[in-house]
């Protein structure tokens, strides 16, 4: 037996970033062990330039993810109006770049055109497991989460969490128990079948988990690698790790 901390994330739209080169910025159907390890460091006010604090979570917890719906998905065509860089001098803010940027002689703003990817109505259940060298208690997290310091959201600023986390520690055999175990109150009364407790509609029964390291309580059927573990998140650096998925058909 062992103890898990699980919480839910819904939103309208997430975004969870793949490996980004050029104009197109993909997002996975799932968020991996770098975006909830992020929205953990988040709550409980971990900077991004405090890089050991980020490493300590990293080496800290496992974490495994159940999609009860990926959403669907929808494409944005993006523009963004930056300057281009002047030797080592750097802009502190958005204002920086479009006034001073803008008003040298030279006008240094340029357009930057991007195709990014939203997951859209996607609800996911998150479970973390503390290891031997877990930097923070379970209680100690589920209390950040409750009363985060910094604003959460689902992978870009743009994409707000839309229901609580409604965090809660289970102790059960492993992942797979942990994250069935995970109950809340419904959010709209409803019975249609085709919607489940929070009112958010569900395509089907197919359930998928994604974990790294051991689950326990349930085998994988394909293992994958992903560029999840944080090498300088100010830099937007990763190394890959192993993930491991298995999709299971409910009632």
């Amino acid at each position: 037996m062992g103890k898990y901390l699980v919480f839910r994330l819904y939103g309208p739209m997430a975004a969870w970033g793949e490996i980004a080169v050029g104009e197109t910025r993909r997002s996975s159907s799932f968020p991996g062990k770098a975006a909830i390890l992020g929205i953990i460091a988040a709550a409980i006010g971990i900077r991004r330039d405090e890089q050991d604090r980020l490493d300590n979570l990293t080496h800290g917890y496992q974490v495994a993810a159940s999609v009860i719906n990926p959403g669907f998905l929808l494409k944005d065509y993006h523009t963004v109006q930056v300057p281009d860089s002047i030797g080592k001098f750097s802009y502190s803010t958005r204002r920086d770049e479009i006034v001073v940027g803008g008003c040298r002689k030279d006008n240094r703003l340029k357009t930057i055109l991007s195709s990014r990817e939203y997951r859209c109505d996607a609800l996911t259940l998150i479970a973390i497991c503390p290891t031997l060298d877990a930097p923070y208690a379970l209680p100690e997290i589920l209390n950040a989460l409750l009363r985060p310091k910094y604003v959460l959201y689902l992978g870009r600023k743009s994409c707000p969490l839309s229901l609580p986390l409604h965090p809660q520690i289970i102790e059960t055999d492993g992942f797979h128990a942990a994250l069935n175990r995970f109950s809340f109150p419904p959010i709209v009364e409803t019975r249609d079948r085709k919607r489940d407790i929070t009112g958010i509609f569900i395509p089907d029964r197919v359930v998928r988990y994604y974990w790294d390291g051991e689950a326990g309580d349930m085998q994988p059927q394909q293992t994958i690698e992903r560029y999840e573990r944080s090498l300088n998140r100010r830099r937007w650096q990763f190394a890959p790790m192993q993930v491991h998925v298995r999709e299971e058909r409910g009632a």
